[in-house]
């Protein structure tokens, strides 16, 4: 007597064909404990008669295998359904059906091509769900090949077949053969196959065909359900067409919480934020059962719009409903977003495991708030204790390194994030690029560029405007067009980065062409930045009066920076006059602007008018106005090294100011009765003392003697270069012959041999 010593089961001694058990129902096999079988189940045993013999015979094999295959045993499946071969016994329908179901699950598509073989040899004409069975696991297991091999052989398709094939395409994307099956099926199709299809139809260019298919789905009277209406909703606004999904929703009888969500990211999407926010209080109204995802939303939606107090509210909210916990990171993203820092700090701490994307919300919100260096502190943390980080943790630190100017850093993060594979495609990548230009370094950053496949527009956008602040203005105009021939189509930021290169340049014909041509060309609509763009181009070329009429004339009312454009241009061409009335309507927008009264009291003072001049100093002085503290910096082998105005603190101090009196000229003294933003920042009273310390010559001075001679010298500096300091570059780079970067506040300048990139023209 032939036996298998799995279990205690027992084969019948003499082969003999087993009918399927057709008899022994589905039901029964679910409600069986397959995880122990006991041990007296054994064809051992004496039948009590024929007809129980008769209905046992198989029954207990299959139910083992159905057992094995529940529990995902499918190398055991393969080993017992050889000893049911050798002893004769049948595989049941049900059988197969359970190992094909556990090859899907598992997305076992070697094992499931096995039990096809297998099914193949041992059954001459399986009956239909069988085939819809092997169908469908071919179809979990991502195998369409091998799922349209077994379509095109089946004779008997019914509505379950059509409906398999056509929702797999239409789920792995291949629109055209999901489409092409469905117009073919004759069959009226169900609520999944409309379902599915639906689903798939993901942007704009696929709006047409999402409106065909809700036309089919009218026609076929299926348009009340909730689920088809849902899935026609969502369609709508995958599409891009909000229009269309409000008309859905509104028609809808019956609303579940879906489409409620879905037209919400909708609105969210298209940043129609507070179209979103009233979404959410007729939902609030309407008493819809929300989950952790719609809290979600609608946070972020607060976090848009900078509305602290809906968002407080709706975290009160998901307190009552005991959410809070399930949208912890949204509530620091929200907090973060709004400025209330200690909020957010407050939401990570109830965090008891904080994620990536918590991590990257608070780095974000230190970037945010300016607070550069504590991000760097955060992610260097994370590194030394071996926390998983994410790719926008490392966008936020190389967005750190740029406004720190750190280009040491930035390039180890660069290539750490290389390493980790955490660059973020294109947006990381164009944050490095920002980088690498903010840091002076505008050859890396066309380097990591021209690495990019398909860079799109915010790409684009990113060396444009590095090009613009480092003066570069044919590179940068080249680039622009190079973008256009690429078929990348430039948005608002872009254009505010090529009139910056033009009003750096001098380049009035084009940027008052590119103006021109934003709406009518582009489809891009100016903002009052683009205007203001316009207005510092007239002004910096002396074009003061048509600077005037454009600020009078544009759609916009002029905001600070408008006023200051020309104010800054009435200062270079000492006009007088048009200075007052930008400088009456800068005071009234801005009357703490310390710039403002600097430039007039240097203006009535180059036209001898000393009273007035001294109204102005005075006006700060009761005022109390005084600029940031004004310092420089360079960083010297991996090491930065820091100056403010008069600074002696320095180890090295002797030596920098032996060296800078090397370089005196009495050209410093020539407008010494002009005050500058480093003279306010110090409250020095006595220019003429203080201009030779300057924190940007002594960051200069420092470069030269500890470094090389072929060493480029790069200095950053907090704020404006003013016009002596920016001689004194020129001059010792004719002197030295050394090339000398300076990054102010508002550009970079490129010193060398006597000359800068900026032609004075800043």
């Amino acid at each position: 007597m032939s036996s298998i010593n799995a279990q205690s089961f027992l084969l019948p001694p003499h082969p003999s064909p087993v009918v399927a058990q057709d008899k022994f129902s589905e039901t029964t096999i679910k409600a069986a404990n397959f995880s122990q079988i006991p041990r007296w189940v054994s064809l051992k045993c004496s039948p009590p008669s024929v007809k129980t013999h008769q209905i046992q015979q198989g029954q207990v094999e299959n139910v083992h295998l159905i057992s094995l295959s529940k529990q995902g045993k499918l190398k055991q499946v393969h080993e017992f359904l050889i000893l049911m071969d050798e002893a004769g016994v049948s595989v049941s329908p049900h059988s197969y059906k359970s190992i094909l179901e556990t090859c899907a699950k598992l997305g076992s598509l070697s094992d499931g091509r096995l039990i096809h073989d297998r099914l193949r040899r041992t059954v001459k004409d399986p009956i239909g769900f069988l085939e819809n069975c092997v169908l469908r696991m071919y179809c979990d297991c991502g195998s369409l090949v091998d799922a349209q091999n077994v379509f095109d052989e089946m004779l008997d398709r019914n509505l379950v077949t059509w409906d398999i094939i056509v929702s797999a395409y239409a789920e792995q994307g291949v629109l055209d053969k999901a489409i092409g099956l469905f117009s073919v099926s004759r069959i009226k199709p169900s609520h999944s196959i409309y379902i599915s299809l639906l689903r798939s139809l993901t942007g704009f260019s696929l709006l047409e065909l999402g409106k065909q298919l809700h036309s089919h789905v009218i026609r076929n009277g299926l348009a009340s359900n909730v689920s088809v209406d849902t899935a026609i909703a969502n369609m709508y606004v995958k599409c891009g067409w909000l229009e269309g999904a409000e008309l859905v929703f509104n028609q809808m009888t019956e609303k579940n919480a879906v489409v409620w969500t879905g037209l919400m990211v909708g609105y969210t999407q298209a940043g129609k934020l507070e179209a979103a926010l009233e979404l959410f209080t007729k939902m609030v109204k309407e008493g819809v059962q929300m989950d952790e995802f719609v809290f979600s939303i609608i946070l972020k939606v607060c976090g848009g719009v900078e509305d602290l107090n809906m968002g407080r509210q709706i975290h009160g909210c998901g307190v009552k409903l005991g959410l809070d916990s399930d949208v912890s990171t949204p509530l620091v993203d929200f907090y973060v977003k709004c400025g209330s820092f200690e909020s957010a700090r407050l939401a990570f701490e109830r965090i008891s495991e904080p994620n990536d994307v918590s991590w990257s919300c608070v780095v974000s919100g230190y970037c945010q708030i300016g607070e550069f260096e504590e991000s760097v502190k955060i992610f260097k943390l994370l590194k030394s204790k071996g926390v998983v980080l994410n790719s926008f943790i490392y966008t936020s630190i190389f967005q750190a390194c740029a406004a720190l100017a750190d280009l040491n850093l930035g390039a180890q993060v660069h290539a750490d994030a290389i390493k980790t594979g955490l660059v973020a495609y294109l947006y990381g990548e164009s944050a490095m690029i920002s980088m690498y230009s903010r840091c002076g370094r505008s050859d890396y950053a066309y380097q990591v560029f021209e690495s990019l496949e398909n860079p799109d527009t915010v790409a684009w956008t990113a060396i444009i405007c590095g090009y613009a602040y480092h003066g570069n203005a044919i590179e940068a105009l080249s680039l622009f067009n190079r973008m256009q021939d690429c078929g990348v189509r430039p948005n608002a930021v872009t254009f505010i980065g090529v009139l910056t290169t033009c009003s750096h340049s001098g380049l009035v014909t084009e940027g008052k062409k590119y103006l021109e041509s934003m709406r009518g060309e582009y489809g891009v609509e100016p903002t009052v930045e683009h205007y203001d763009c316009m207005v510092d181009i007239y002004s910096r070329a002396g074009l003061l009066q048509e600077a005037l009429e454009l600020i009078k004339c544009m759609p916009f009312e002029p905001d600070a920076m408008s006023w200051k454009s020309l104010l800054g241009g009435c200062w270079t061409h000492r006009n007088l006059e048009l200075g007052k009335i930008a400088a009456e309507n800068l005071l009234q927008l801005d009357p703490d602007d310390t710039a403002t009264y600097i430039v007039m009291f240097n203006l009535y003072a180059s036209h001898g008018k000393w009273e007035e001049a001294a109204h102005f100093r005075w006006m700060m002085a009761e005022r109390n106005l005084r600029k940031d503290i004004s310092y420089s910096w360079i960083t010297v082998k991996g090491k930065m090294h820091r100056f403010v105005v008069g600074d002696r603190h320095h180890p090295q101090t002797e030596q920098i100011y032996s060296k800078l009196e090397e370089f005196a000229s009495s050209s410093d003294n020539a407008e010494n009765a002009l005050l500058t933003e480093e003279d306010v920042s110090c409250g020095s009273p006595e220019r003429k003392e203080q201009l030779p310390d300057h924190s940007e010559r002594l960051a200069i001075t420092f470069g030269l003697i500890s470094t090389s001679r072929n060493t480029q010298i790069i200095v950053f500096k907090n704020l404006r270069a003013c016009k002596d300091c920016h001689d004194f570059a020129k001059r010792v780079s004719m002197v030295t012959g050394r090339e000398i970067v300076v990054r102010d506040s508002n550009r970079f300048h490129h010193f060398k041999l006597g000359k800068c990139s900026c032609n004075d023209y800043w």
